[in-house]
């Protein structure tokens, strides 16, 4: 069954289409800031979910301290429209990226993450530029083998090297354990941590990362600050790692039924140009909340295969449904604007401003 808000959003902006409940998204800033301040930790959030500079400041408002960006043109979006403090947590490299950054840090107290001697060594042309000193935290890797320096020692040896070099500012480390690897997380900060002081040098930031992790925030005993980001709109992965409720997932991809060819299979109108071919190891798309049993099976670029033989209920032609998406930011990013729900409300839309940064 199609529900009221459902039809009208598909005749006012057909289908399939990205619907943020703004309701959700409230309550997802109050509770994850009030998590963090209960704890000590600031909140820096991570906008690659939402890639936009009105929630980013929904955000600050409720009591964030910065924001994290992923790419350099998603902080450039974000200084564009005002925000200050902000975290690129990603290795910059190359002379066309050291020159927006140090235009960049003209306009926003800029902190960027290294891993190795070559990006740090890049880094001080930014600072040149930019004619202000330049933070930078090294990114240490606890057990995700994704990024970071793999030991303790060459942290230390990073943070030398940062600390050394004309116009960068060593700041500290930039975490993300597993999240079953906290214990060891703990074990490699407090060896780098005692090995900078020890070459007078301190961590006066300590960031740890994401919203899959909230349920271990503040465990990691001297963290400053915790970089969620998936939270704001939450999705099917968030709920399978325990962090969130189906209430608490903001953002649905309302869909048609096009076709019901055979009793026990259906196409949507959402493909992986909607959805994405990111699984993040679940099973199936994402969750159909109208059809919970029904599996999206697979995909074409416009079509979403349903798989109806374990689902008590099934759609019929023409039928709206609401998808929870497996992974919300991939999802966002395939968006130029999001509709904005109130209740049973529309409040128009949103643009994805941020979305598309490939660099």
């Amino acid at each position: 069954m199609t529900t009221p808000l459902a039809a009208r959003i598909a005749r006012e902006y057909g289908t399939p289409v990205a619907v943020i409940d703004m309701d959700k998204v409230e309550r997802n800033i109050a509770r994850v800031q009030k998590a963090c301040d209960a704890v000590g930790v600031a909140n820096r959030p991570h906008i690659k979910t939402h890639k936009s500079p009105m929630l980013a400041k929904m955000q600050i408002a409720a009591g964030a301290k910065g924001i994290t960006c992923q790419k350099l043109g998603e902080a450039e979006v974000m200084a564009e429209a005002g925000i200050d403090n902000i975290l690129i947590s990603y290795n910059l490299i190359g002379e066309e990226k050291m020159a927006r950054l140090g235009a960049l840090q003209t306009k926003a107290h800029m902190t960027v993450a290294a891993d190795n001697p070559v990006v740090v060594s890049s880094l001080k042309q930014a600072a040149a530029a930019s004619g202000r000193p330049l933070s930078v935290v090294v990114e240490c890797d606890t057990g995700r083998k994704r990024a970071g320096v793999e030991t303790p020692t060459e942290a230390i040896a990073l943070a030398r090297q940062i600390a050394g070099s004309e116009g960068l500012v060593f700041a500290g480390f930039m975490l993300y354990p597993t999240e079953t690897g906290w214990a060891e997380a703990q074990k490699f900060h407090d060896e780098a941590l005692a090995g900078v002081r020890a070459h007078g040098l301190d961590a006066t930031m300590v960031s740890t990362g994401g919203s899959p992790n909230l349920k271990n925030l503040g465990k990691l005993q001297g963290a400053t600050e915790h970089r969620p980001g998936t939270y704001i709109y939450n999705d099917r992965m968030q709920v399978a790692a325990g962090v969130a409720t189906w209430d608490d997932c903001a953002l649905n991809i309302y869909s048609t039924v096009v076709s019901r060819a055979g009793a026990d299979r259906g196409i949507l109108d959402a493909g992986s140009k909607t959805l994405t071919s990111d699984t993040g190891g679940l099973d199936g798309h994402g969750l159909i909340l109208e059809h919970p049993e029904a599996r999206i099976a697979k995909f074409a670029e416009e079509h979403g295969f349903l798989d109806l033989a374990r689902s008590n209920t099934r759609p019929a032609v023409g039928d709206v449904v609401r998808i929870v998406p497996n992974h919300v930011c991939v999802v966002v990013n395939m968006m130029d604007e999001v509709v904005m729900v109130r209740g049973d409300e529309i409040l128009g839309t949103l643009k994805v401003e941020a979305r598309g940064k490939l660099r």
